[in-house]
């Protein structure tokens, strides 16, 4: 409904989690939104996410969703939350190679020969997989030539993950009329995303100061 719509449209956060939705429709463009909160539904499919061009942090736990597919548009992910479907086998070429953290826990194909090593091999700016951190090993090698562009994303506006006194409004707003269950809920959600994140942006600071020597 366009009044449900217009209600949770609130950027840069737009919250549609547990809202029994069977499918991502259509929409008009939202550039302005950063983060997109569509966990526990009964989503099957990915999908027409184009109008959300900005888009660092999506989360779709705990759907039905069976393939990774329909992502490569979103050029500036950040953030992907896919844990607890039902996706058997994965093709890292359809991740979008922007990502620094991938959740896929609780899905088959993390069973896959090889999965780590194929994620990793295909997304070279990822700093955790499945809650695991991703080791540098290759940082002693030569990976000089991917410093710069290190630096360039950690410059880059946290967007999403700038949890200010004005986000946790618009929160507020979003889940307003809804149980206070639910609230704690949603707020506890994002701030573990928040402090996640934090902490691997520390960590690649920190692998990152000795080349300053």
């Amino acid at each position: 409904p366009s009044s449900r719509s217009t209600e949770l449209l609130s950027p840069p956060t737009l919250r549609l989690d547990r809202e029994n939705i069977c499918a991502i429709g259509r929409l008009w463009s939202l550039r302005e939104i950063r983060s997109l909160y569509l966990q526990q539904n009964q989503i099957e499919k990915i999908e027409n996410l184009g109008c959300f061009p900005n888009l660092r942090f999506l989360s779709l736990s705990g759907n039905r969703i069976r393939r990774v597919e329909n992502l490569q548009p979103l050029r500036h992910l950040r953030v992907l939350d896919l844990s607890h479907n039902q996706i058997q086998t994965l093709d890292p070429d359809e991740l979008p190679r922007s990502l620094w953290l991938l959740d896929l826990t609780g899905n088959e194909c993390t069973h896959q020969h090889g999965y780590r090593e194929r994620v990793l091999g295909a997304l070279p700016q990822l700093l955790q997989l499945d809650t695991q951190p991703v080791r540098e090993e290759e940082e002693e090698g030569g990976s000089s030539g991917s410093e710069d562009e290190d630096n360039e994303s950690l410059s880059e506006p946290s967007g999403p993950f700038t949890a200010d006194k004005d986000f946790f409004a618009d929160l507020q707003q979003e889940l307003a009329g809804r149980s206070w269950r639910r609230r704690r809920e949603a707020l506890s959600e994002h701030r573990a995303r928040l402090e996640e994140l934090e902490t691997l942006r520390e960590r690649q600071a920190l692998l990152l100061s000795p080349s300053e020597e």
